[in-house]
């Protein structure tokens, strides 16, 4: 399993949010500088994270980004789905899947639906706070 540049970066964005949580706002430029992202890259993924109400951000001369909730109320978990879409390790573990399982793949299923419960389990209970 491998997460994308889409989580490693919107991550690095939501650690630089989370030093700075309660002293004002932080512009894309700063975060874009600091991590050496490319601006218009984390522009995209600022937005996936403002949909899902993780961050808000004001536009302008002074605008930037904060989060919306303490660093130790936002789980690595929120923030990679809401970068990524669910967390699924096989396509046949996705709820909506249209995927039928043989008999041998099924064997392992229950192995893969433990791994990935484990790892889900991990992330929700690791919070931005615990990283920073």
């Amino acid at each position: 399993m491998r997460f994308s540049s889409k989580t490693e970066y919107g991550m690095r964005a939501m650690v630089e949010l989370a030093k700075r949580y309660g002293n004002g706002l932080t512009s894309l430029a700063d975060i874009a500088r600091r991590e050496k992202i490319s601006q218009p890259y984390l522009e995209r993924l600022v937005a996936k994270l403002r949909e899902d109400g993780l961050v808000e951000g004001t536009k302008g001369v002074k605008g930037g980004y904060r989060l919306t909730k303490k660093p130790a109320s936002i789980s690595l978990f929120e923030i990679i789905e809401a970068l990524e879409g669910p967390i699924v390790i096989f396509h046949c573990l996705a709820d909506n899947t249209k995927i039928v399982c043989t008999h041998r793949s099924c064997l392992t299923k229950k192995v893969w639906f433990k791994i990935q419960d484990e790892i889900v389990s991990v992330l929700r209970t690791t919070k931005l706070s615990d990283i920073v």
